[in-house]
């Protein structure tokens, strides 16, 4: 197991979404984490076949039966012998399963514990359920997207469950790993999506307070408002995307697309904007997507074709860049960021739930006799004939 986290080991308590997300972006980087399962899995609507949970890969699963006596022992074991542990329960669950952030430090003082949710460990709202379309609508962040005079836009669940929170939480786990090194003890990271999502909207506060962001969607720089900055439709009904803000990029793209109308001069006075967005989508619909790909792309004029999920992968700068996989069948992105020295080993697929239970025991050091106590209880599988 190569990549920059060689030698931590990671307890990942599983959930769905930014938990695992957080786990899959820490064994990419070379961490050694087990997934800790339930007997029957946790599965994931529509990706009843192991492989197609593509959070999941590069982890070994170990699946037990938390609430049967002696569990949490066996998971504190392992606890003992880890760096991290991750969990994405609601506030009290994993006290209630006697694996509280007490009892686990007791047993690991250097152990970083990362803590998972929605609303925050504290808080009005912190027990109640809820997903990223949630957290992000208290954050300021849903009212922000969509276009004028429409509702909001969800934007997937980038922002809440990935941006806001496992990344975050992968972050946090990272800064609290390099503390204890200095320091010799472990703490909490508690990782919230309405703390995230905020964070993630740091520069559009700074807008906001400066004057230069107002609370009308589609009518700001950065969310459709500005006609150099949005999507637009091609003669085929595929689109292309802008992004020429600085005024020399502009100028290319205004050059490039044969635009030498004087309206279009004042680049940045918001009263020009919606007449230059028509003028604009007029010229768009001129050409072919492909058309205006061989006109502008890899130019100054910050452009860029909008792809599908079948296009994307395919694409020669994702194909140079090998940004795309493909693991058991699969296609799905690549472990990101590159690393010159150290760099990662390619993802194993994802693991069946309780696929490496007997050898995640014992590699780990777990207690024979307790091994076995766990199985008679039911609380693990039998074990598997040996080949």
């Amino acid at each position: 197991m190569a990549g920059p986290l060689q030698g931590i080991r990671v307890v990942e308590m599983v959930g769905i979404g930014p938990g695992p997300f957080c786990g899959m972006v820490l064994a990419d980087l070379g961490a050694e984490v087990i997934r800790v399962d339930r007997p029957r899995g946790t599965t994931v609507p529509g990706l009843e076949d192991p492989k197609y949970d593509v959070l999941a890969r590069g982890r070994r699963s170990l699946a037990i039966d938390l609430k049967k006596p002696h569990a949490a022992e066996a998971v504190l074991q392992l606890i003992e012998r880890a760096d991290v542990l991750i969990e994405g329960f609601r506030p009290g669950v994993m006290e209630q399963l006697g694996l509280g952030p007490d009892v686990c430090l007791a047993r690991q003082p250097k152990l970083v514990y990362g803590r998972m949710t929605g609303w925050g460990q504290y808080g009005p709202l912190a027990k109640a359920a809820g997903h990223d379309i949630n957290y992000i609508a208290i954050s300021g962040a849903l009212h922000a997207i969509g276009r004028a005079g429409d509702v909001p836009v969800v934007p997937l669940n980038y922002i809440g469950d990935f941006g806001g929170g496992a990344m975050l939480l992968a972050v946090g786990v990272l800064a609290a790993l390099l503390e204890a090194r200095r320091s010799g003890k472990g703490q909490v990271v508690d990782a919230a999506m309405t703390d995230g999502a905020a964070l993630l909207s740091a520069m559009m506060y700074g807008f906001k307070a400066a004057g230069r962001w107002n609370n009308s969607r589609g009518e700001n720089l950065l969310d459709g408002g500005a006609h150099f900055y949005d999507v637009y439709a091609c003669a085929d009904g595929r689109y292309v995307a802008i992004g020429a803000i600085e005024p020399q990029f502009y100028a290319e793209l205004l050059v490039r697309c044969g635009i030498d109308d004087p309206a279009f001069e004042p680049q940045l006075d918001p009263r020009h904007w919606p007449l230059l967005k028509h003028r604009l989508a007029d010229v768009f619909k001129t050409r072919t997507r492909d058309e205006w790909c061989r006109l502008l792309e890899g130019t100054d004029a910050c452009f860029a074709p909008v792809l599908d999920w079948d296009e994307a992968p395919r694409h020669p700068h994702n194909r140079a860049r090998e940004t795309f996989i493909e693991i058991d069948g699969v296609v799905q992105p690549a472990p990101a960021p590159r690393f010159s020295r150290t760099a990662p080993d390619r993802p194993a697929p994802p693991p069946r739930p309780g696929e490496h239970t007997d050898a995640i025991l014992r590699d780990w050091g777990v207690d024979d006799a307790l091994i076995e106590q766990l199985r008679q209880q039911g609380a693990i599988g039998a074990e598997p004939p040996r080949g």
